[in-house]
């Protein structure tokens, strides 16, 4: 009689955290403001707000978007505060940056939602690969987080973790 193969990582009290199931969905859009400057450059503003009052902010619903200027322009914060006032009811996070950020601040928020009392004296394991682009920011945010309740906590898959933290007894 063979000996029967026990998973025992599916046996143990390990918990894994993948921040990719916390993706939220939804198109990542960049709205570059330098398109609607004077040779990219100068904001002139009967023409700036003309450009906000026609354009079709309907577009940006349920997205992310990332408001910038590609250019060296000097733009004025009143220009991005007047277009949020436009965009923000029909998307769903707005910020003042590069993609990057974007996905950054949108992590950040959902870190800071999560109930980490689930995570009190458990042993965590931060998942370490996925499919979708994390910010390594979002690691560091969790981590913060995570400090303070777990037991220990681990980086990588269950098969071959990094440890990172054990909590003195």
């Amino acid at each position: 009689m063979a000996d029967e193969i026990v998973n025992r990582v599916a046996n143990s009290k390990l918990i894994t955290i993948d921040l990719e199931d916390f993706y939220p969905e939804g198109e990542r859009v960049l709205f570059d403001i330098s398109k609607w400057l004077n040779q990219g450059l100068i904001l002139r503003e009967k023409d700036f707000r003309e450009r906000v009052k026609n354009h079709n902010w309907e577009q940006y619903k349920n997205k992310f978007v990332a408001l910038t200027c590609t250019t060296d322009a000097i733009v004025p914060s009143w220009a991005y505060l007047l277009i949020a006032t436009n965009i923000s009811s029909f998307s769903k996070k707005l910020v003042v940056g590069n993609l990057e950020q974007l996905e950054t601040s949108i992590f950040q928020d959902i870190i800071n939602n999560l109930d980490f009392s689930q995570y009190q004296d458990k042993p965590i394991i931060i998942k370490g690969c996925s499919e979708k682009s994390i910010p390594e920011t979002a690691s560091v945010q969790l981590i913060e987080k995570l400090v303070p309740v777990a037991k220990t906590i681990m980086f990588g898959e269950a098969c071959s973790t990094v440890p990172l933290f054990k909590r003195r007894k």
